[in-house]
């Protein structure tokens, strides 16, 4: 099996890389690869990529996520989030490749306290979100075979991420304000990235698992609910922390200002994707717990 993976030093992609290797060849690219083009502002230049690899699997792992940028270039992100994935599909289809797409609660408007199944009715809030479903909608009326997953509140011990922002405001300040009316579950990459791989396998043996995925860690929690797991494990484990528990007070999304309106509501129903491929979803606190391990440990070294 060949595959064509784009966007691969993002969080998901770098992931991707790794659980994607036993399944065949990986051709891995990003914006800045030079012997072929993975810049996704170059719609003819990926598709001339896709002509050239011929692969059995194209993975698109790009993405503009900078939701509150996304408000003041919407151009961009649309090229971005919309038109080459549509390009993508275009070329899977007459390549009959299978193309993987990442999307997003942000396709939601948020509001209700039931998780979101993939039937419900999209009003996405932002640039971003509305951005995202687009590019669902191009990829669905391209005729390809495709696999797109819905996701939310991704981190990774690679990178930035909220954990590593509490840990690092929780040692410097006596108090700390968080966000405790937005509902999700935090979700690693490495699990987007193993669930995808098993996926890809089923799905090139099976066409008729073909279709659009929920995809998040069990479980929900806050913002807040996410802090204060994060800084008590932190405090468990010997790490210096400065704030009280008592000191991290939660507050409603209005006391943030941003460009882009969060939904409140990101929870995600993904009784369909473990039905359709025989999974168990674990815990959001597995993987949180697991990150934050690797994070202290290479701080640790």
């Amino acid at each position: 099996m060949r595959i064509l993976l784009f966007g691969k030093n993002g969080q998901v992609g770098w992931e991707l890389q790794r659980s994607l290797a036993p399944l065949g060849e990986i051709i891995a690219l990003d914006s800045d690869s030079t012997q072929m083009c993975g810049n996704f502002t170059d719609l003819e230049g990926i598709a001339a990529t896709v002509r050239a690899v011929s692969p059995d699997v194209i993975v698109n792992a790009a993405a503009h996520t900078a939701v509150d940028k996304a408000e003041s270039e919407p151009d961009l992100v649309r090229t971005l989030n919309a038109l080459a994935p549509g390009a993508l599909a275009r070329e899977a289809k007459k390549i009959n490749a299978l193309l993987v797409q990442y999307s997003t609660d942000y396709v939601f408007d948020g509001q209700g306290e039931k998780p979101w199944i993939e039937t419900d009715a999209t009003a996405p809030l932002s640039v971003y979100g509305a951005t995202k479903l687009e590019g669902e909608q191009l990829i669905q009326q391209s005729g390809c075979k495709y696999l797109i997953f819905r996701t939310s509140w991704v981190y990774a011990a690679r990178g930035g991420n909220f954990a590593k922002t509490m840990l690092r405001l929780a040692a410097e300040r006596d108090s700390l304000s968080v966000i405790n009316d937005q509902l999700g579950a935090p979700t690693g990459a490495d699990l987007l990235a193993d669930i995808t791989a098993h996926a890809i396998r089923s799905t090139i043996r099976d066409s008729e698992l073909c279709g659009l995925y929920h995809l998040v860690a069990g479980g929900e929690t806050s913002w807040h609910g996410y802090a204060n797991f994060v800084i008590e494990f932190a405090r468990r484990t010997g790490v210096p922390v400065k704030v009280a528990a008592e000191a991290i007070k939660a507050v409603p999304t209005s006391e943030f200002r941003t460009a882009a309106k969060r939904p409140l509501n990101s929870r995600l129903n993904t009784s369909k994707l473990q039905e359709a491929f025989g999974l168990n979803i674990p815990p959001w606190q597995d993987g949180v717990t697991r990150m934050l391990s690797e994070i202290l440990e290479n701080k640790a070294q």
